[in-house]
């Protein structure tokens, strides 16, 4: 699809609906503080990963084929949903970089799709440190924020009635 499209490319509405499963489906698996040594979340740590693996094509598809055009997106509309997009791309990179940090700091192998991954910091004892609690705070974050791009995909559909709904559904 290319940015004169009224819609997403199919590969683009599967990622970003699989994308949205992953990260509701990883907050609600995520358990906190040392537990995590004892019993790892290993369905949490998995789901995360997988955003982090979705969003290499998600970028890519982005970069190449850009957002659908639309008339409503003009001034403060536009800053607004650019801003959001961004914060919402740099927390599905963020949070399963945060969290794999987490983990090697607390001493927790952290593998994906039974490929154990090297730690990327030095194991500590005590607590995990301010990048674990980061990572924490911006799941619940990122919910939120999902929560807020939903309505206003729904303001769009059904206030300014512009057609956004259609451009992410695959019909």
């Amino acid at each position: 699809m290319s940015r004169n499209s009224p819609r997403y490319s199919k590969t683009m509405i599967i990622i970003h609906w699989l994308t949205a499963l992953l990260v509701v489906g990883a907050w609600l698996t995520a358990e906190g503080g040392r537990k995590v040594v004892q019993d790892p979340p290993l369905l949490h740590f998995a789901l995360g990963l997988a955003v982090l693996v979705l969003i290499v094509p998600r970028l890519i598809l982005r970069l190449v084929d850009g957002a659908p055009a639309t008339d409503t997106q003009h001034g403060w509309l536009a800053i607004g949903a650019k801003a959001g997009h961004g914060l919402l791309y740099l927390l599905l990179i963020g949070l399963p970089i945060t969290g794999w940090y987490a983990a090697s700091r607390m001493g927790v192998p952290v593998s994906f799709l039974s490929v154990e991954l090297p730690a990327i910091a030095s194991k500590v004892q005590g607590r995990p440190g301010l990048i674990a609690e980061l990572h924490e705070n911006a799941g619940t974050f990122i919910l939120i924020l999902a929560g807020l791009h939903a309505l206003m995909a729904v303001w769009h559909q059904f206030v300014l009635r512009d057609g956004t709904l259609q451009r992410m559904s695959l019909r």
